[in-house]
């Protein structure tokens, strides 16, 4: 499957483009569009460079989407794993309880666990449960 433009405007309506490094919330550096790989204080970047850096990283969660999920995903399901896998990482979602309910088909617990990932160094963060609540909407609309 391939992500939508849906799923582009969730990753999009989430992410501030920065053209200069910073630290996220749990003091990973972060630049562009989310990009974390290879930044480092300093990096700074053109809004090409951010937009080239934004396709491929949609890219790699698509490929582990499509990759560790074994159960028939609708549209807005696989834009909205999609986009959690952009945030949280693969490595997250491949050791997730969500991913286990999945593949066991049982979409209703799986979309329960999106809450559970609002939280950045054990505090909850508001803009992280807002993220969910609005993939799980996006996960749970009929397709």
């Amino acid at each position: 499957m391939e992500y939508s433009k849906d799923g582009m405007r969730l990753t999009e309506g989430f992410e501030q483009c920065r053209l200069k490094a910073y630290q996220d919330k749990g003091g990973v550096w972060t630049i562009a569009w989310g990009h974390t790989r290879g930044v480092a204080s300093g990096l700074t970047c053109c809004q090409a460079q951010a937009d080239c850096w934004l396709m491929e990283d949609i890219g790699f969660a698509e490929a582990a989407v499509n990759q560790l999920v074994t159960a028939p995903l609708s549209q807005g399901e696989f834009d909205a794993l999609c986009d959690f896998v952009f945030n949280c990482g693969a490595r997250n979602f491949q050791d997730s309880h969500m991913l286990a309910l999945l593949n066991e088909k049982n979409y209703t617990g799986a979309a329960a666990e999106f809450d559970r990932w609002d939280h950045v160094g054990g505090m909850e963060v508001a803009g992280l449960l807002r993220r969910r609540q609005a993939e799980t909407t996006e996960f749970e609309g009929a397709d």
